[in-house]
């Protein structure tokens, strides 16, 4: 036998994956003032699924809370404004709902940044899980100050 043989083996590295009692998730506050739709959608998007953390795993929730303050602040492109249309449809003939952004700007401002950030995250009961840790409001005032959420400097 020689002494190469005998050589203990080195062991494989193990990866990380993380367990649902482990996990920490944070509370943001985000100002959409002045903010591009789609820059912060995407940078919302990865919040909430936990990209941004080296603990993430893709079939866990592992993100973090966001609070959107400000909703009806957010910049959108002018040409945007009158193309861009949100379609609901009752499921009946003749029950298409179609709506512009500035009509639901006018209507209800936080769908527009809801329905940006869903769009972005997986098509499963996994993805509504992750919509239901996004809070979006409309002026700066908002009802999860007891959870102290730290100040997210997005894009200036």
């Amino acid at each position: 036998m020689s002494a190469a043989a005998a050589a203990p083996k080195a062991k494989p590295f193990k990866s990380y994956v993380a367990k649902h009692g482990e996990l920490q998730q944070k509370w943001y506050l985000v100002d959409a003032a002045g903010q591009s739709l789609g820059r912060i959608s995407t940078l919302i998007a990865r919040r909430l699924m936990g990209k941004d953390k080296p603990t993430y795993t893709p079939h866990l929730d592992t993100g973090d809370f966001v609070v959107v303050v400000n909703s009806e602040k957010v910049s959108v492109h002018p040409n945007k404004i009158e193309s861009k249309t949100y379609r609901k449809w009752s499921g009946y003939p003749g029950g298409l709902r179609v709506r512009t952004l500035a009509d639901e700007q006018a209507r209800n401002p936080n769908t527009i940044i809801t329905e940006s950030v869903r769009r972005m995250l997986p098509k499963t009961m996994l993805g509504k899980a992750m919509l239901s840790k996004l809070k979006v409001y409309v002026g700066t005032n908002h009802p999860h100050s007891a959870q102290k959420p730290e100040a997210w400097a997005l894009l200036k």
